[in-house]
């Protein structure tokens, strides 16, 4: 792999990227979905369906690609239904109300290697200084980032209730990264863009970035690649020492 270049945005993906909070989100679409397909007498709900066809996409339409994987067709519903509703948003809800309940509970603490390119970004200043933001499809972004200890980082947070306020589509629209670009003033070619789901890095490609990196944390190098990745690294860890590098050219 050629030497790294930041170009002079960063801009993240947060689950899978920055904290391992996909973990999280893998047991509490778990929990959701075994229960729910098992009273509908479907297949069953298997840990390849959270990347086949929920992984980084918005949680309402990860319920809709998951219920037409099996056949079923439920009313989308409104935002505001209660968990206990057959509704598209109804099951978001409720897989949202056990997401947050295992995140209060058991915390949520970032990937070392991700910290160290933070900090490695933070430390070139001047005409090598690099603006970073968050672009994730999860509402729960900003409790995350804090309880991970990470929110003061970012200038710009660009999460699933920013884009559902302002009606920006969510990946693998490019829009959320290119909304993103914009307010921290780069232009996409000068942007780099940091995913570990296909439906990301399908994002990335889609908004003519400067470069697609993928983290295989799961999904695979070769779907990621195959999605728009230009480059795919198994841990950000593996770029610092280009950072270090290029900040003392």
């Amino acid at each position: 792999m050629t030497r790294f270049d930041p170009r002079d945005a960063v801009l993240f993906d947060l689950d899978g990227v920055l904290t391992p909070t996909a973990e999280v989100h893998m047991l509490a679409w778990a929990r959701l979905f075994e229960p729910y397909l098992r009273s509908k007498g479907v297949a069953p709900y298997r840990d390849s369906d959270y990347f086949d066809h929920i992984d980084g996409k918005p949680r309402y339409d990860g319920v809709r690609t998951l219920l037409a994987s099996r056949g079923i067709v439920l009313p989308d519903g409104d935002a505001s239904d209660s968990p206990d509703l057959e509704t598209v948003c109804g099951l978001g809800n409720r897989k949202n109300s056990v997401f947050t309940s295992v995140l209060e509970s058991d915390g949520v603490s970032p990937y070392p290697g991700s910290v160290a390119f933070l900090d490695a970004l933070a430390a070139r200043t001047g005409e090598d200084a690099v603006a970073v933001a968050v672009v994730s499809s999860s509402k729960n972004a900003r409790s995350v980032l804090t309880a991970a200890g990470l929110i003061d980082r970012f200038e710009v947070i660009v999460d699933g209730a920013v884009a559902a306020e302002r009606g920006i589509a969510g990946k693998p629209a490019p829009d959320t990264y290119l909304d993103a670009a914009a307010q921290l003033g780069v232009h996409p070619s000068r942007a780099v863009v940091v995913e570990d789901a296909t439906s990301g890095v399908a994002a990335g490609r889609a908004g003519d970035f400067g470069l697609v990196l993928g983290v295989n944390r799961g999904t695979g190098a070769q779907d990621l690649l195959d999605h728009g990745a230009d480059v795919v690294v198994d841990d950000l860890d593996e770029l610092v020492a280009d950072l270090t590098d290029g900040a003392q050219a």
